[in-house]
This record gives C-alpha cells, sequence and structure tokens, in this order.
C-alpha cells in the first residue's frame, strides 16, 4: 500500500511538473531585461572592480587602468543597454550545466560563475573576466547537444581560469607603451610617404601576436576545457568545431518556397519588379550566389575551427549518446534573437529568420504576430524617412539569392503599397486567439503607422497607453522606447 501511495504521489508529481513545464513557454518579461534585473551587478562591478597596482612606471600603469576601466564600462553599458536578458527557464537550463561542472572542478572554480545571456544572433560566447561569461542567444539556437553547450561553457570558463583576459589587457597596455611602438609612430609621422600602409604594419604586427583570440589561448583553453569535461562525467564531440565553422552563413540558407508565396498566405501581393534593382552599375551586376570559395572566413570569431578539430579529435568520445537540447529551450532562444532583430530594427534579417522557421513547418502563431510586426515597422521607419537603416543592408557575399530578394522588396516596395499590407494585417489579420499584450501591441502599432497624427506627442501617448496596460510585456520595450526623454 505504501508502495502504491509512493507511486500515485510520483505520478501526481510528474504530471503537475509536467503542466507547470508546458506553461513555461512565455517570453521573458520587461522587468528581466538586464538594465532591471542586473541593476545591482551593475553597481557592484564599479565598486569590485579596482585596477590592481602592477607596474612601476606611471605610462604603463595608466595606460593599463584605461583598459582596465573600459572592460568595467563595456560590461555595465552592455547591462544599461540591455544586451542580456534575464530568462528563468533558459538560464536554468544553463545553470544545471555550469553546477555539473564546477562541483567537478572545486580547485579550479571555487566560486560559481556569473553566467550572462547575451541577446545577440551570433553564435558565439565570451569570457569577461573576473569570473564572468556571456552565452549568445545564437549559439543556443545553434547547437545540437548539451555537450556542445557544456564544452562551449567549460572552453570560456577556461580563459576566465587561465586569466586570458587579463592578460591581454596587460600586454596591450605594455605594448602601446613600450620603446618599439613609440619608436615606429614616430618614425611613421616623421615620413613623407606611405604613412597608411606603415601604419597597418605596425597594427598588423600588434594583432598578430597580441589579439583578443590568441591562437595559443584558444588552444589552451581547448585543452582545459576537455579536462574539466572528463572530471564532470560530460562526454565531448570535437565535431562540434566542423559544425561551428558554418556557424556564419545562416543568411546563406535558401528557402523551399518563392518569396511571394510566403507574403500570398496574409493576402499579401509582391511584385516581381520589387525583388529586381532598378538602379544600374557594378553593385547591380549578375551575381554567382553559389560560388563564395574565394570569401574570406571572417566572421566567424574563432577562425581555425578545422585545426581545433584536428588538435582535439583523439580526446573525443567514443559509443556515447549525445543529449539534444531541449526543443523547448531552442525554440525560446530562437523567439527572443528574432525579436531582438525587431527591436533593433533588423528587419530583412528579422523577416528571413522568420521565413527559415516556415520553412521548418513551425506553425506557431506567434511567427504570423512578428509577421505583421516587421511589415508594420518597416513602413513606421518609412515614415520616420530611416527605411534604408532598418532594411539593414548585408553585402551579397554573405546571404543566400532568397534574401538578396527579400532585402530588395524592402528597400523598393512603394510608400502606398506598404500603407496597404499595414492596413491588411492589422485591420484583417487579428487573430481570435491573441494574446493580450499582442493585441495591445497591434493596437500601438495601428496608431503609430496609420493614424495621420505621426506628432512625438501623438507616439508618446499611444506608447503610454500600451505600457499602462502591459507593463510586463517584453513588447513594453518598443513602446518605451517612445517614453524616454
Amino acid at each position: 500500500m505504501l508502495l502504491c501511495k509512493r507511486l500515485i504521489t510520483a505520478t501526481l508529481f510528474l504530471f503537475y511538473f509536467h503542466c507547470a513545464y508546458a506553461q513555461t513557454g512565455e517570453l521573458y518579461r520587461y522587468q528581466d531585461l538586464s538594465h532591471l534585473y542586473y541593476q545591482k551587478q551593475q553597481d557592484s562591478l564599479k565598486k569590485a572592480w579596482t585596477c590592481p597596482a602592477l607596474y612601476k612606471q606611471k605610462a604603463t600603469q595608466k595606460q593599463y587602468k584605461e583598459l582596465w576601466d573600459d572592460r568595467t564600462d563595456f560590461l555595465t553599458k552592455s547591462i544599461k543597454d540591455d544586451d542580456y536578458v534575464y530568462d528563468r527557464e533558459v538560464l536554468s537550463y544553463i545553470d544545471t550545466i555550469v553546477s555539473q561542472i564546477v562541483r567537478a572542478n572545486k580547485q579550479l572554480i571555487p566560486v560559481k560563475p556569473l553566467v550572462l545571456i547575451d541577446r545577440s544572433a551570433a553564435v558565439n560566447a565570451y569570457a569577461v573576466g573576473g569570473n564572468i561569461l556571456a552565452i549568445n542567444l545564437g549559439l543556443l539556437a545553434f547547437t545540437r547537444s548539451r555537450e556542445d553547450i557544456a564544452f562551449t561553457i567549460a572552453h570560456e570558463l577556461s580563459h576566465n581560469i587561465l586569466l586570458h583576459p587579463e592578460t591581454a589587457m596587460k600586454q596591450r597596455a605594455e605594448w602601446l607603451t613600450s620603446d618599439e611602438y613609440k619608436s615606429s609612430m614616430n618614425a611613421i609621422l616623421d615620413s613623407k610617404y606611405e604613412r597608411l600602409t606603415r601604419l597597418k604594419k605596425v597594427f598588423e604586427g600588434y594583432s598578430f601576436n597580441r589579439s583578443r583570440h590568441q591562437r595559443y589561448h584558444e588552444s589552451d583553453a581547448d585543452s582545459l576545457a576537455i579536462v574539466m569535461l572528463k572530471k564532470s562525467n560530460i562526454a565531448f564531440d570535437p565535431t562540434f568545431f566542423l559544425r561551428l565553422d558554418s556557424a556564419d552563413i545562416q543568411y546563406k540558407q535558401p528557402l523551399k518556397q518563392p518569396l511571394q508565396q510566403y507574403f500570398s498566405a496574409y493576402n499579401i501581393a509582391i511584385e516581381n519588379a520589387w525583388l529586381q534593382k532598378r538602379s544600374k552599375g557594378l553593385s547591380t551586376r549578375v551575381y554567382n550566389f553559389k560560388d563564395t570559395t574565394h570569401i574570406q572566413d571572417s566572421l566567424k570569431t574563432h577562425p581555425d575551427c578545422i585545426e581545433r578539430y584536428s588538435k582535439t579529435l583523439n580526446a573525443g568520445s567514443t559509443n556515447t549518446n549525445f543529449t539534444q537540447v531541449p526543443a523547448s529551450i531552442q525554440e525560446k532562444a530562437r523567439k527572443m534573437e528574432i525579436w531582438n532583430m525587431y527591436i533593433n530594427m533588423n528587419l530583412t534579417a528579422c523577416m528571413y529568420m522568420i521565413l527559415l522557421e516556415k520553412d521548418k513547418g513551425n506553425k506557431d502563431p506567434w511567427y504570423d504576430f512578428m509577421v505583421t510586426n516587421v511589415i508594420t515597422g518597416l513602413y513606421y521607419a518609412d515614415r520616420e524617412l530611416s527605411r534604408f537603416n532598418a532594411v539593414g543592408v548585408t553585402p551579397k557575399e554573405y546571404i543566400s539569392k532568397d534574401y538578396y530578394q527579400l532585402q530588395t522588396m524592402f528597400e523598393q516596395v512603394p510608400r502606398e503599397k506598404l500603407e496597404q499590407f499595414c492596413k491588411t494585417l492589422l485591420d484583417n489579420n487579428q487573430r481570435a486567439n491573441s494574446k493580450k499584450d499582442e493585441a495591445a501591441f497591434h493596437r500601438l502599432m495601428h496608431a503609430l503607422t496609420l493614424d495621420a497624427d505621426f506628432s512625438d506627442s501623438h507616439k508618446t501617448s499611444v506608447a503610454k497607453v500600451f505600457i499602462n496596460g502591459n507593463e510586463s510585456s517584453l513588447y513594453a520595450e518598443f513602446a518605451h522606447k517612445f517614453d524616454k526623454p
């Protein structure tokens, strides 16, 4: 009987847990943006990160302090600018990985690090120093396994353990105040010809020896990370480096359908003429979107992925079933990075990510909600005379033909057609099951795009209406843009 009661209790607990977990799909609140959530950490960093006195030479110590303070300012400004966000579900998932590594490596990591979620879509993570590291949303959406994330975390922890950020600052301070550097700069200033060429050579030498991600630093961090993973009983998959090598081609993925078909589902007719550049010149010549073998792989933070794969191949785990990242975590990361693209008015990238989700068969109505937001956002930017900035033009070398067509269409669709699209989407495509804040956000966009009054006072007024009724909604971030002095 006791066993039966325990089974019933366990079953009820699992049922409750499943229901609770199923309801955690909500995105973060406005109050979870870093300028609010990490305010205490921001204030304490300024006090805690005191520059140590390392050099007797005043010039070198002064330069070192400037670099030290720049790092503090970078982090505190990033927090203030909402470059980071707190999301309970995502951070709880990451925390289980961090805790497992920390418990098994207490001698190396006596204090649990502060982990921040960077809202960037770039597939990256970085160590700040001072036992702080950041994981980009783009990495969470890109990685396939828990072990991939664990290696990335261990790698960045290794940078902090090995004091790579602090060492880089010291090397830079010593170089900028060295006789060699001063002599080189004086020689350039005294010369009459080829100043720029000689200046480039000086900094090429500097970057080769003292770059932020030196090759031997990456190799050292990889090696220590693998050691920490083994102690933590976490498998390591070297092929992660090969996948990472192609992480910067997300906008080169082709769409499965012609561009017009995606918009026809919303009763929006796209004309072929909008997909072709009207201007003449070299920039509009026929371009081969398939042959990009000549392009330097310059977008990745760590350009030597194949070399790192070769060096760590023998350390890979064998006969291991890697743990897939939960779909809910990746879905949430994807949505958060799409919203961040929108809030930064990078509208082409935002729409393209939505269309790629459509290609996966994703029928989540939230993406339909965001389609409306992108089109209305584009029209709003046009009324602000900043459409070009909102389109966010990306060089042909890094995008697919479909992305280029979308970008071209956003540039060239006539204003009166954009206005018509806004009316169609906002008036006719209202979802019966819209959430309260989503419906309110569309009312806000209706007022911003279709009201005759386009004055700053009107924008502030309608934004306040949204905020007063939806102060906890993440969409309040957009409304607060009009509520600032």
